[in-house]
């Protein structure tokens, strides 16, 4: 195809959609778009496209990759050929899917012992200052984990002398159902797809082989982070099954509204108050910035909004060559309030004095003195005026 999609947008789901999502998800485009099912020229490229997405999104630290860099982030060349032996349950989905019906699908299994089973990834929100987000830091955490059980090793038993086979799938670890044309394999419920059952269970676990206790986790978050983005901790998640390897935790950032700044992608804004006489009369106005303070020059007659650039004062992004970003510091004039009598007399000669110019600018027209003092309230009377006119009031 000539311009790859979104993987997200491929699949029909959320950027934050869950696992589960995903894969129903998937099911669903795999049954409507396989080639054995659907003979539209175009499927063949859809169902290749359908299965790169779900390969990626399905994968934890793939997923991540691609959230934070985009394509080139997991090195993806284009459309793939299944991978049955590294796609976790993708196997299973489409096994589930076409299995028997397609005449092929992969054999039942027959387990001949414990299965070695992957622990499950654990995904939590790390919530972050801005300030810690920007620079980065080592946050330690604690989760409620699956751990191996330690009075069995895992084995849920701790007499082997005690496992069965499962009776319902024979010690298969699949069963499988018939509608007409379809054949449905899918993991035995009874055994879990073990294909036995213990019948002197080890009593501290009941036979699961794990038990949930606390942990803590340290996670090594880099500088630049935003939200919505997640650093990986490899083997931190549930133990695996008999041997199995464990899960990971998947740490997604959440950074905290701060008090001065908001953040856009690289780039910090700020609003700055200054009083009128600063705005009239231009000055020195110290602001804020990650790296300290910073003193800006005001010019005479700086209107409300007026925004000041202030280069490589942003943040550093993860992962990327670019530069830092920038602060951009928006000036708010504040009215004084609160006013004493001397200060309020003073406004007053002030706005007198304003007046007074006025009457004697309209009587000299070509004088340099004639420059208007108020250029944004005389504009909006001219267009008053302008607007009475056009409408005969």
């Amino acid at each position: 195809m000539a311009t790859k999609r979104d993987y997200y947008e491929v699949l029909g789901v959320q950027k934050g959609a869950t696992d589960d999502e995903i894969k129903r998800a998937f099911k669903r485009l795999a049954m409507k778009y396989h080639p054995d099912r659907n003979k539209d020229p175009d499927a063949g490229d859809k169902f290749r496209e359908i299965n790169e997405a779900y390969q990626v999104l399905s994968d934890p630290q793939k997923r991540s990759a691609y959230d934070a860099g985009g394509f080139d982030a997991v090195n993806n060349n284009g459309p793939q050929g299944f991978d049955f032996g590294n796609a976790g349950d993708f196997g299973d989905i489409f096994e589930s899917i076409f299995g028997s019906a397609m005449g092929g699908g992969r054999r039942q299994r027959r387990p001949t012992g414990p299965v070695r089973t992957r622990g499950r990834d654990l995904r939590i929100v790390v919530t972050l200052t801005l300030e810690e987000a920007v620079k980065g830091l080592t946050k330690e955490v604690k989760i409620n984990a699956l751990t191996t059980c330690p009075d069995c090793h895992g084995e849920g038993t701790k007499d082997p002398k005690s496992r069965k086979p499962c009776p319902v799938c024979h010690g298969q670890g699949v069963t499988i159902s018939t509608n007409g044309f379809f054949s449905v394999q899918k993991t035995c419920e009874h055994c879990h797809g073990e294909g036995y059952v213990v019948t002197d269970p080890c009593k501290r676990c009941n036979g699961q082989g794990r038990i949930s206790q606390p942990k803590n986790v340290k996670i090594e978050i880099p500088g630049g982070l935003d939200t919505g983005q997640s650093v990986i901790v490899d083997g931190a998640g549930e133990s695996g099954l008999h041997g199995g390897p464990n899960g990971d935790v998947i740490a997604v950032i959440q950074v905290k509204e701060h008090d001065l700044f908001k953040r856009d992608g690289d780039n910090l804004y700020c609003e700055v108050p200054i009083t009128f006489t600063t705005a009239a009369l231009g000055g020195k106005v110290t602001v804020p910035t990650l790296d300290g303070k910073l003193a800006i020059t005001v010019e005479p007659g700086t209107q409300t909004g007026t925004t000041y650039r202030l280069a490589g004062k942003g943040i550093k992004a993860t992962y990327t060559n670019r530069p830092r970003g920038n602060l951009y510091c928006t000036v708010v004039v504040e009215t004084p309030v609160n006013l004493n009598d001397y200060q309020k007399d003073l406004l007053h000669k002030l706005e007198q004095s304003f007046e007074n110019d006025d009457k004697q600018d309209s009587k000299v027209v070509n004088s340099s003195s004639s420059a208007s003092q108020k250029p944004l309230n005389d504009s909006f009377a001219d267009k008053v005026k302008k607007f009475f006119k056009e409408i005969g009031k």
